[in-house]
């Protein structure tokens, strides 16, 4: 079965999903165009009611998200609540401001004559979502979607299974309607086959840059919208003028927030040479201080990686990264004989363009320092990357700050604060991190046809 569902704690098997049978496929897309053709005459205001009551009833039921992402994939309890709040704040913004970005944009043409932008539904959205935020990662795209009038189907990751099907359920709850979210554990055949369904019209992919690479090709083969979040390895720049108690300390929770597993962690810490010493010091033993335990404990630092086979992927990626030259400052790695995904954290310093890690994404608590001479050479090696999703940049001067930011070629880029989402901004990256947005008027608008309505 590839919907599996381990304990990642303890190594052992919560419970198995079968794959979705022809049947249920050709239920949900019949149930998905009902919504959709229902859906063409009746106002966003309405469905925004429903919204609301989804944030109400994800905020209800947080402790219970919470314990359901830690058994699923190793997130602690108080990431997992951190999560739910993300997701009731972007129903919540959607359901409040949605319905206003949706209402019609004047244009003028031949200096007088008037015409309007109107935003309408196009259809059903598949929603291909990965394991390491099971809930938010859905919510940014369900709900713009189910506002703007799209039914969404989603196929999410086999180890995240029981955190799909939770969300259904309290989406059933929230009576978002028949049709309008439904999750399937399908096979990657079966996403081939509903991509080519003329009721799909739209299909949104977070996930790994191959599993991107296969889905926009399929989207662009039945010549449907596609948007794509993929990896990251973000640039975390200190300027020599930084506050470096404050920037070490958004450094460590940047780089292991999920324990490193997040696309938008500061995977390089780039410092200029003048405080990098004092820099590395200080963040080195934070790093070899932490402790690695229970994710429902509430006080273990660090959790398990979100599978045994991550584990051992990136211990063998440390393990070339020091074989091609890298210097290890924090010692760390697979922690061996246990029944959990244990992985101390590891820090590397040297690594140059020849090393294969200086072009890779690691992803778990494994982080680099790259020591440089001055502001130039910060933004030199910041942009020579394949990735553009996200970073930040520390200074205690803002306008230098700014300075550096807009040199930086990436999707979003923070001063004096770690890469974070916001309802209200937009999401997404450049390069191999992927294409389109989330979140904001943007997001709402990825998956409409905007049809210009000429007087």
């Amino acid at each position: 079965m590839s919907y599996t569902v381990t304990n990642p704690y303890n190594g052992e098997v919560v419970k198995q999903y079968p794959d979705a049978k022809e049947e249920e496929i050709s239920q949900a897309l019949d149930a998905a165009e009902g919504f959709y053709q229902l859906n063409k005459k009746i106002k966003p205001e309405v469905r925004a009611i429903q919204l609301k009551a989804f944030a109400d009833v994800m905020e209800q039921n947080k402790e219970e998200l919470a314990r359901k992402a830690a058994i699923n994939m190793g997130k602690l309890l108080r990431e997992g609540r951190g999560e739910v709040d993300l997701c009731v704040k972007i129903l919540r913004y959607y359901a409040q401001q949605g319905p206003n970005l949706l209402k019609p944009k004047p244009y003028i043409y031949e200096m007088h004559k008037e015409a309007f932008l109107h935003y309408d539904a196009i259809g059903t959205v598949l929603s291909v979502e990965p394991w390491n935020f099971p809930y938010s990662q859905v919510i940014r795209v369900l709900a713009p979607n189910y506002l703007i009038g799209n039914p969404v189907i989603l196929k999410h990751a086999g180890i995240v299974a029981g955190c799909a099907e939770l969300l259904e359920q309290l989406g059933d709850k929230a009576k978002l309607g028949t049709g309008a979210f439904k999750n399937l554990f399908i096979t990657h055949k079966q996403v081939e086959e509903i991509l080519a369904d003329k009721r799909v019209q739209g299909v949104a992919l977070t996930g790994s840059e191959k599993a991107g690479s296969i889905i926009a090709q399929q989207a662009g083969a039945n010549l449907i919208k596609s948007t794509m979040e993929l990896g990251g390895s973000d640039a975390f720049i200190v300027l020599d003028d930084a506050d470096l108690d404050k920037t070490v300390s958004d450094a460590v929770g940047a780089r292991l927030r999920n324990c490193g597993q997040v696309c938008t962690s500061a995977k390089r810490y780039i410092v200029e040479e003048k405080i990098a010493e004092e820099f590395t010091k200080k963040i080195s033993k934070i790093f070899e201080e932490l402790t690695i335990g229970d994710p429902l404990d509430e006080d273990t630092q660090l959790a398990p990686l979100s599978s045994a086979s991550a584990t051992t992927d990136l211990d063998n990626q440390v393990k070339r990264a020091v074989e091609n030259g890298a210097k290890v400052v924090v010692a760390g790695g697979k922690v061996e004989n246990a029944a959990g995904n244990f992985f101390k954290p590891v820090i590397l310093t040297d690594i140059v363009p020849e090393n294969p890690a200086y072009y890779e994404e690691f992803f778990g608590p494994v982080a680099q320092i790259h020591v440089v001479k001055d502001d130039e050479a910060a933004i030199k090696l910041a942009n020579d990357s394949n990735f553009g999703l996200a970073g930040a940049v520390y200074s205690s001067n803002p306008r230098h700050a700014l300075e550096v930011a807009r040199q930086v070629e990436t999707g979003q880029i923070f001063i004096n604060q770690p890469s974070s989402a916001h309802p209200e901004l937009p999401f997404g990256g450049i390069k191999n991190s992927g294409y389109g947005r989330e979140m904001s008027d943007i997001g709402l608008y990825e998956f409409t046809n905007q049809k210009i309505i000429v007087l």
